[in-house]
């Protein structure tokens, strides 16, 4: 394995006094790809969650450290500017700051530099040709009156451009028709050609993984991880579902 990027351990975190995740340890390396796999529930997004430091959910036990400093003791912008990234399962729709402003803004804090706005329109419409993006999107107000497709896609291309360590793609191909899910795949393979970046991708549809290079996968079944192991275990979810691990949580 490659040098730990992420390591938690033992996490167990909760929302509104409710357990969800319990005892859950992953390690990622860097220029890693790793899957968390399972059914509705079993508290995928929480784990994407409570790595960036979403207020709503409570970690109550365990440890996180990213890059070897611990991730619990830093605020949310801290751990998006220490290279933290996360494409929201539902992106929400902000009036008044277009696509590209909101992009340049995010990748001057997260470097620290001022950015030209003619080199960045340069960069930001290369980008968007390779995820087939019509270049007025930039111009328009971020993810406002955008399809489902069209806001994953943009989270494809924030990604792209900030060029995270660490980007998590939770439930990236959710709501997607083939096509839309083809075009993020795309994205995602084109984040993977950067080896010292890492990706942790949560879903519970194999689909999207299928063109993609994987080290890892996890299966989190009500709250633990149940196993471990390689990309094999992609196809038995999709050949078999998740009543093996569902069952094994009841013994």
């Amino acid at each position: 394995m490659s040098e730990p990027l992420l390591t938690i351990s033992n996490l167990s975190v909760t929302a509104q006094d409710k357990p969800i995740l319990k005892s859950a340890s992953l390690t990622i390396g860097r220029g890693e790809t790793h899957v968390i796999m399972g059914p509705n529930g079993a508290g995928k997004s929480t784990l994407a969650a409570a790595i960036m430091g979403n207020p709503a959910y409570e970690v109550t036990g365990g440890s996180m450290a990213f890059g070897g400093e611990d991730l619990l003791a830093k605020s949310v912008s801290e751990r998006a500017k220490s290279g933290l990234f996360l494409s929201f399962q539902n992106p929400v729709e902000v009036p008044g700051i277009t696509l590209e402003n909101f992009i340049r803004t995010a990748l001057e804090m997260r470097t620290g530099k001022k950015i030209r706005a003619w080199n960045f329109r340069k960069e930001i419409r290369r980008v968007m040709e390779t995820l087939q993006m019509d270049e007025s999107y930039a111009e328009r107000d971020l993810n406002v009156g955008f399809s489902g497709g069209e806001k994953k896609k943009a989270e494809i291309l924030q990604m792209l451009l900030l060029k995270p360590t660490l980007a998590i793609l939770d439930e990236a191909d959710s709501g997607l028709d083939v096509d839309a899910v083809r075009t993020v795949s795309r994205g995602i393979e084109e984040f993977q050609k950067d080896k010292e970046a890492s990706l942790l991708i949560i879903t519970h549809n194999a689909a999207i993984l299928s063109a993609l290079s994987v080290d890892r996968v996890h299966i989190l079944v009500d709250g633990h991880i149940r196993m471990s192991g390689g990309p094999e275990l992609i196809r038995e979810i999709e050949e078999s579902g998740f009543a093996r691990f569902e069952e094994n949580s009841h013994e």
